[in-house]
């Protein structure tokens, strides 16, 4: 592991400057800057400073995210074939993460649940066919290369009134379904 690679990482990542850091870990601009730069290996003492500086600890710090997966295919899919609609999770466990995007497929006649109100955003994208989007008791009409985007202040579905599947690229932020 690249330590002051890392450091370096964080740091900037939060918008500190090397002289922030500094001050907050109670450790000199020098001694932080050779550290990035792997000129110099930190105590546990001095590392721990930092961190808790970083907001982070050390077991956070060493705990390495192992090939963190990020081009997934159809066959990393999973597919939920519900009454009225079939729910592609098309980025898998995305209850980690910060957002959720999921291929909706709606059949004639076929709608989404309902979504409850919640503190977050969804945007959806109409691949193939045309929706109604019911949003609190107002219906708009979303065809294909047309998009949504709100706020999950407000109960919310989608309906299908066509005679063709409906394709939906659906994104949610935090992970609804």
């Amino acid at each position: 592991m690249d330590i002051g690679n890392k450091i370096k990482q964080l740091r900037t990542r939060q918008g500190l400057t090397l002289e922030e850091l500094a001050s907050r870990s109670e450790l000199t601009k020098g001694f932080l800057s050779q550290l990035e730069r792997d000129l110099t290996s930190p105590s546990i003492d001095s590392l721990s400073d930092i961190l808790e500086a970083l907001g982070t600890n050390l077991s956070e710090f060493f705990q390495e995210d192992k090939n963190d997966q990020f081009v997934f295919r159809s066959d990393d899919f999973f597919v939920d074939e519900r009454e009225n609609c079939t729910v592609n999770w098309i980025v898998p466990n995305t209850q980690k993460n910060q957002m959720e995007p999921i291929l909706l497929e709606l059949p004639a006649g076929g709608e989404s649940f309902e979504i409850e109100p919640h503190n977050g955003e969804e945007f959806g994208y109409v691949l193939d066919g045309s929706v109604i989007l019911e949003c609190d008791g107002e219906r708009s009409v979303v065809c294909r290369g047309e998009t949504f985007y709100l706020h999950g202040r407000t109960f919310h579905y989608l309906k299908n009134e066509r005679k063709t599947t409906a394709r939906i690229l659906w994104v949610c932020t935090p992970p609804l379904f």
